[in-house]
């Protein structure tokens, strides 16, 4: 006849999650896989109705019912925090000893390893919980690597979509980025402003102090473009030293020539390279896309550079609005220039 003690060391073994209660409901013992989840409070002695709510079959409501479920399911929530839930299987003691109960911990075990650090040994060998855990982790870490991957390929999607809308000199937008927001603008039916901005004697900065002087002057003239105007505007660099700005939003005429007047005048301001002192300044023409019936990127491009035109040819350091005028005019200057050569 197997003893009391050679019965808790085979379950301790096998079921290290047991638990054994004498005819009175009271805990004899319990396995070492529960010493972690009683903590300091040593259920030994206590009513096993008080440490576990027994929450089905609810027709259970005192110890004598508990011992009439014997082979049925049972479902118990820990009273104390963090009240996990278990389930488990209740089998009699010999001539009215009292009760075997082995519990488990079902759907809850992930949050019963991570509640009560619990480990491999605090499992039987046979206990398919194990494979499951591990299988959780490895699943865990697949989706882990997954998601990391993901996030660095979305980072170089973002990056190279950045790279391809950027001008590597300045790091001012591009000429596919402007034609991009041009086309934003237009199909969503917004109104803005167009500004064509070419640099005055840059060529001379060029062959008096070289390209790499050049690149100086247009980082600097880039720097100064930004500061000069809103967060939400674009900034564009199109060409060797012509740059596009689209003001969205902004239609006032006064506000967009001071805007203007006040950037030719930082830009004629001296750049420094080195001990060189260069000298620039700027020319600009703008037209409002509400001042065409259809607004098209390359309509309000042709008309900013016939406003940027009329700049120039009026002394430079200027800056002019489109006007059909100003287009017959030029158109005028050209044909003279025609018979002229003829």
């Amino acid at each position: 006849m197997m003893s009391f003690d050679q019965l808790t060391g085979l379950a301790d073994q096998l079921c290290p999650m047991h638990v054994i209660i004498d005819a009175e409901g009271l805990v004899v013992s319990h396995g070492p896989t529960l010493n972690k989840i009683c903590g300091d409070e040593n259920w030994v002695g206590k009513p096993f109705l008080e440490v576990l709510d027994l929450q089905r079959p609810r027709s259970v409501k005192q110890v004598s019912d508990l011992m009439q479920t014997a082979g049925s399911k049972l479902h118990f929530q820990l009273n104390e925090a963090p009240h996990t839930r278990m389930k488990g299987v209740l089998v009699p003691l010999p001539e009215g000893q009292g009760a075997f109960i082995n519990l488990s911990f079902g759907i809850s075990v992930l949050d019963a390893v991570r509640d009560f650090n619990l480990t491999s040994q605090d499992f039987s060998p046979t206990d398919l919980t194990i494979e499951m855990l591990y299988l959780v982790e490895a699943k865990s870490a697949a989706m882990e690597a997954s998601r990391q991957l993901n996030l660095r390929l979305q980072g170089a999607k973002i990056a190279a979509e950045e790279q391809a809308f950027t001008d590597t000199l300045t790091g001012l937008k591009n000429r596919r980025a402007m034609d991009h927001v041009l086309n934003r603008l237009i199909s969503g039916g917004r109104d803005f402003a167009l500004m064509n901005v070419d640099l005055d004697f840059f060529k001379s900065v060029n062959d008096s102090y070289g390209h790499a002087a050049g690149d100086a002057v247009l980082q600097r003239v880039a720097a100064i473009m930004v500061e000069c105007t809103r967060k939400s505007d674009t900034v564009a660099r199109i060409g060797g030293d012509e740059f596009v700005l689209v003001f969205e939003g902004l239609m006032d005429r006064n506000r967009l020539n001071d805007l203007a007047c006040r950037l030719i005048a930082r830009l004629e301001e001296p750049i420094m390279y080195g001990a060189d002192e260069c000298r620039i300044s700027a020319s600009a023409g703008t037209t409002l896309s509400t001042d065409v019936v259809q607004p098209l990127p390359a309509t309000l491009l042709h008309q900013a550079d016939i406003a940027l035109y009329a700049s120039k040819r009026a002394g430079k350091a200027q800056h002019m609005f489109y006007t059909p005028r100003l287009e017959d005019e030029m158109e005028m200057e050209l044909i003279e220039q025609d018979s002229k050569s003829a």
